[in-house]
């Protein structure tokens, strides 16, 4: 890593409150798993919101399994939570930007942004990320299934 992008690395990792080394282990393992699938993540362009979205750029996602509400969650939270849309929608995953953190095709997940995953080379699957935070063992995100884009 080149000092430019070691001393992004160490910044949004400190805004974050997690260990860069261990962060950063965690970032090459997920890119480097067999069961990561490929996608691509977009996003709506704030200039132009009736316009395409725009091409953040690839990244790898790590299923996790079902998103499990937390068990101190009440019915108002999930409510909040998952609003009208069911609850099988929803996964957890880690997602790892492909790109060389620091450079101009790095980015971070936004909530709102459209994953295109590709689990195989003629089927596409659309998400869209409804909450993340970063911990030390990578960026945990919760994508919802979106059935009524393809």
């Amino acid at each position: 890593m080149s000092a430019k992008s070691e001393a992004f690395w160490n910044q949004l990792c400190a805004d974050a409150g997690v260990d860069p080394q261990r962060r950063l282990a965690a970032r090459q393992a997920i890119l480097s798993d067999a069961r990561a699938v490929d996608s691509c993540f977009y996003r709506a362009d704030d200039k132009d919101p009736d316009g395409e979205e725009l091409d953040l750029g690839d990244a790898k996602v790590l299923f996790l399994g079902p998103f499990q509400a937390p068990a101190e969650w009440d019915a108002a939270e999930r409510e909040e939570f998952f609003g009208e849309t069911d609850p099988a929608a929803f996964f957890s995953a880690l997602i790892e930007c492909e790109a060389e953190p620091g450079s101009k095709a790095f980015f971070l997940p936004e909530i709102g942004d459209f994953v295109a995953l590709m689990p195989s080379p003629d089927k596409v699957e659309m998400y869209f990320l409804h909450d993340w935070h970063d911990e030390e063992d990578g960026c945990h995100c919760v994508l919802v299934r979106d059935d009524e884009g393809l």
